[in-house]
């Protein structure tokens, strides 16, 4: 009876350990650190290139103490590899061609909790699509938002934020 209880306890405590496949289908791999820069000129929406879409990464930092020098890094994967990252209030857009893919979000920073946020969906050519990252901090709470957001809003977003470009470490 203990040999089945503990076979038992060892089982579930591998399977708790095997990294979720949802991360794997979204996410790059583990321990990706970026390097990002902004460029705050005035910025519109790009083009789409014939029978591909575009996706926007929005980071909406609001006013989260005008942005501290340990504010955190957002770091965004699609399809299993690690696409850019924003800082701060920053966006960047990537091209993809069309179906369907599977969006992760996650913090590069010492000072936040990890966390990661998982999203997908099905991209049309000629079509953009926008996704907003914001981190909500309270006093007992960090939690990393992802969610789509309308074209309208990304429009104002990114006429709003500067550019980031961002390189692996």
């Amino acid at each position: 009876m203990k040999a089945a209880l503990i076979a038992a306890l060892l089982t579930a405590s591998a399977v708790a350990q095997k990294p979720d496949a949802r991360l794997a289908q979204a996410c790059g791999p583990e321990g990706a650190r970026f390097k990002v820069t902004l460029d705050k000129m005035q910025h519109t929406m790009a083009p789409i290139e014939s029978g591909k879409a575009r996706i926007y990464f929005i980071h909406d930092a609001g006013t989260f103490l005008a942005h501290p020098p340990g504010y955190p890094t957002t770091i965004l994967g699609l399809d299993g590899a690690w696409v850019g990252a924003n800082h701060a209030d920053s966006y960047f857009s990537i091209t993809v061609t069309p179906g369907e893919h599977h969006v992760c979000a996650t913090l590069q920073s010492a000072f936040v909790d990890q966390r990661v946020e998982l999203a997908h969906f099905t991209a049309e050519a000629g079509k953009s699509y926008a996704f907003r990252t914001r981190l909500l901090v309270s006093r007992d709470v960090e939690l990393l938002e992802l969610t789509p957001i309308d074209s309208d809003q990304a429009r104002f977003l990114v006429a709003s934020y500067p550019l980031a470009s961002s390189r692996a470490k």
